[in-house]
């Protein structure tokens, strides 16, 4: 009789937070000692062994600089932005940006699912449980999950492993996550993939490439344009809500 009224153990615990902690640690020690590796001069020195390498080995280089990629993203490495042009620069604007958005889209799906396994769940039972703003928060992000991720990835301003990071704390379906994160970093993985491309003309004038330029009017305004089309679902939906429709 008292094996019937036994409860069940509790999920998670220190094991559950493993992964994430594995993320930290290396994120932490990643900052300390790759930032000088890296970096645009790093691969400006090595530009000729990596084009030699690529043409030699040119599947192994695609598959082993997918890894890479993935692997800066998941345990949040400085050079994802290196990562990207470097993507451009051995592989030309297609099938680059492809390489650069499937190894982003792995890399994130890792720490989505190292968070939620550490304590998303725990995080989003306490949200849904909450009451006032933060409840109705929730509630609003759950009704226009489509919408709210896609501005997460389309938004430049927000950075790239909050938006990773957040999705996991309220219980966002990982399909969705994996989804939206592919389909809405096209646009920057493009702009920066093509910027990477032309770099062989930048490293011959011995200057740095202008990575502002997604911030350019002819650049920015398109994608401020896709962030109104993931936001009107929520608009309109605000709009029918004040008139009780």
């Amino acid at each position: 009789m008292s094996d019937m009224t036994q409860t069940a153990p509790p999920r998670g615990g220190f094991k559950s937070k493993l992964p994430l902690i594995a993320v930290a640690t290396a994120a932490v020690v990643g900052y300390f000692t790759l930032g000088d590796y890296l970096s645009f001069q790093t691969l400006a020195d090595n530009r000729e062994a990596l084009i030699g390498f690529r043409d030699n080995n040119y599947a192994l280089t695609a598959g082993l600089f997918i890894l890479a990629y993935a692997l800066i993203v998941a345990f949040s490495l400085p050079g994802a932005t290196i990562a990207t042009l470097t993507g451009g620069f051995l592989f030309a604007t297609f099938p680059g940006a492809l390489f650069n958005i499937t190894g982003a889209t792995i890399g994130a799906i890792a720490i989505f699912q190292a968070a939620r396994m550490g304590f998303g769940d725990k995080l989003g039972a306490r949200l849904e449980n909450s009451q006032g703003m933060v409840k109705k928060i929730k509630d609003g992000l759950d009704e226009n999950q489509w919408s709210m991720l896609f501005l997460l990835r389309l938004v430049p301003a927000v950075p790239f492993f909050m938006a990773n990071l957040i999705p996991s704390f309220l219980e966002v379906p990982l399909h969705r996550f994996a989804i939206s994160t592919f389909v809405g970093i096209i646009p920057g993985a493009v702009v920066y993939t093509s910027v990477g491309a032309g770099l062989g003309e930048v490293f011959a004038r011995g200057e740095t490439p202008n990575l502002g330029i997604i911030f350019e009017p002819h650049v920015i305004l398109p994608i401020l344009g896709l962030c109104v089309l993931a936001a009107l679902p929520i608009l309109i939906k605000a709009v029918r809500g004040k008139k009780g429709l």
